[in-house]
């Protein structure tokens, strides 16, 4: 009799480990709470495997042997509590796949800028003609491309979420990029908890493996002191100590691997400001360490323009810039917005709050917004550190409005920016929705 995996969620990650579980010879069944979307049940209607929507039938998914949850999914749901009493073993999708992997992982994480990292990554390899697979939080299903496309290196993209449920998957390159506090009401407001997910990324590596990181987070290296990693270890920074993997020397950035040195001048990378400085310094590390040409990375980098929703230029009307950050749904990345931004900003905040502190972009709006716009159902606690600091605020309650009074605020030379700080799914499918929404008001403004 073969084995029952149920599989929490319908969606890229969800159908994609189903026809890998279907594949492998189990028996499967997918459920999910929403409506499932027709690419996906056609994808599985194709695999003969069942499927339910906009429930979860309990009898069902608990006769399951082991379950695959949608990071999405959190655990105080109905469903997960009975799963959780009834001791169904529960693993994510990258845990799944990684039974069947053979090929070479780098796995990227981080609370910014691992979207980006990863993007780039993908992007060298696959100039250096490297056969390379893009999953995780970005690309298709590793368990689908695994099933039914199989490459010889993956790079993965993992939240917190999707490490939370993995055991003995192993990451031969994981690449950390910063720690600092998001998702915190997914973490009971721990800041504890959601650090030690962020390092599971070091899980089972050996002496054989490679660790990616900035040298310059001091929760990083307060972990790394507390819990010495076995892999070898690759730190980066904009400092210039060549004692580093990666550094900065006279307006030239270097990495230093056992495959060499590679340089290149800062001013010729296509992504400006530090954070993609860093981004840049771990892509490169990672693709050296897999053998990349250094023309291959050094063209990749002149070339490379960044991925949707994170700092993207989406038009300049009457003189006033547009700008898409919809990516930044924590302070931290919000932070790394303002530090780029030359002009007086209009700032877009909003949406469903994590727990967060707003007091990391205190002294940056004091020093360059000229006006704040709340989007959200629920904006006080905005209201509650703002109010007192900033003195032109708006409330609004959707992308229409938000651009709108953006434009009635901005003058001549501004820059409206949507950094939201938060989550978008208050008003907003998710993060993508909210950015293309913000992208078509202003495109209306064009019009």
């Amino acid at each position: 009799m073969s084995r029952r995996i149920v599989i929490l969620g319908g969606g890229e990650s969800g159908a994609g480990a189903a026809v890998l579980a279907s594949a492998k010879g189990f028996d499967v069944f997918v459920s999910d709470c929403s409506t499932i979307q027709p690419k996906y049940k056609t994808l599985l209607d194709a695999h003969h495997i069942a499927w339910e929507e906009n429930r979860h039938t309990e009898k069902t998914i608990l006769q399951a042997d082991e379950i695959v949850k949608s990071p999405g999914i959190p655990d105080k749901t109905p469903i997960m509590q009975a799963v959780l009493a009834k001791n169904i073993p529960v693993i994510s999708e990258i845990e799944f796949a990684g039974r069947y992997i053979r090929s070479q992982t780098i796995c990227i994480t981080g609370s910014n800028g691992k979207t980006t990292t990863t993007m780039l990554t993908y992007h060298i390899l696959k100039q250096a003609g490297i056969d390379v697979g893009l999953a995780g939080n970005v690309g298709n299903s590793i368990a689908l491309q695994v099933a039914e496309s199989p490459h010889d290196c993956y790079v993965i993209e993992l939240s917190s979420f999707q490490l939370d449920n993995m055991y003995d998957f192993k990451a031969g390159i994981a690449v950390l990029l910063n720690i600092t506090p998001d998702h915190l009401d997914r973490y009971h407001y721990d800041f504890q908890k959601y650090v030690d997910s962020k390092f599971r990324i070091l899980r089972n590596q050996t002496e054989q493996d490679a660790f990616i990181f900035w040298n310059g987070d001091r929760v990083i290296a307060r972990e790394i002191e507390k819990y010495p990693p076995k892999a070898a270890l690759y730190p980066f920074s904009d400092d210039c100590n060549p004692a580093l993997s990666g550094y900065v020397k006279d307006g030239e950035l270097v990495v230093d691997t056992a495959n060499g040195t590679f340089s290149m001048k800062q001013s010729e990378l296509a992504l400006k400001g530090v954070h993609n400085l860093y981004n840049a310094m771990a892509a490169i590390i990672a693709a050296k360490i897999l053998g990349a040409g250094d023309e291959d990375i050094r063209r990749s980098l002149s070339e490379f323009r960044g991925v949707e929703h994170r700092m993207e230029r989406v038009a300049c009307i009457r003189g006033v810039e547009y700008i898409n950050d919809s990516k930044a749904t924590n302070v931290n990345s919000c932070r790394y917005a303002l530090q780029s931004m030359t002009a007086k900003t209009v700032l877009i905040l909003g949406g469903t709050d994590k727990g967060n502190d707003y007091s990391e972009i205190e002294p940056l709006v004091r020093e360059k917004v000229r006006a704040l716009i709340f989007m959200g159902v629920d904006n006080a606690a905005l209201h509650v550190f703002f109010d007192d600091r900033i003195s032109r605020i708006a409330d609004v309650r959707s992308m229409e409005e938000a651009v709108i009074q953006a434009t009635a605020f901005a003058q001549e030379g501004d820059a409206v920016l949507l950094s939201p700080c938060c989550a978008s799914f208050d008003l907003f499918e998710n993060y993508e929705d909210r950015g293309r929404q913000f992208k078509d008001c202003v495109k209306k403004l064009e019009g």
